[in-house]
């Protein structure tokens, strides 16, 4: 039987952030790929441009720093942002600064500060 691609991102949706930074780990190892090919690539095309041309970053980390007062209304807006299970998201708000959110766009890590500030916590994107 095989399975599609419907499956393959259902399994992935159902993923929490820790597991897919494991599965994200031993897929580059294993195909021998990293994200940071393409610039790589880009890079050896055009060494002039890409030395005069500003980087615009595409790609953010949400990094929660700190917990505020309200630490358990923290812990529920890590859970429903990330799938977490309840130690889980507990587990990453013990032990700040730790990212809630890895390799996103800016809009997304913009609303994920926002909702996190909203209970107290101090955020960082990277």
């Amino acid at each position: 039987m095989a399975i599609t691609k419907e499956q393959v991102f259902e399994f992935i949706d159902n993923m929490t952030v820790l597991d897919m930074s494991k599965f994200i780990k031993e897929f580059e190892e294993r195909y021998g790929v990293t994200a940071s090919a393409p610039i790589a690539v880009a890079a050896a095309v055009a060494p002039g441009a890409a030395a005069t041309a500003v980087e615009e970053k595409t790609s953010f980390d949400v990094v929660l720093s700190a917990t505020g007062e309200k630490k358990i209304q923290v812990i529920k807006v890590v859970r429903e942002l990330t799938g977490l299970g309840l130690k889980e998201a507990k587990e990453l708000v013990d032990g700040v600064p730790k990212p809630v959110k890895t390799g996103i766009t800016k809009e997304e890590a913009d609303s994920i500060k926002a909702k996190l500030e909203e209970q107290g916590a101090t955020v960082e994107l990277k």
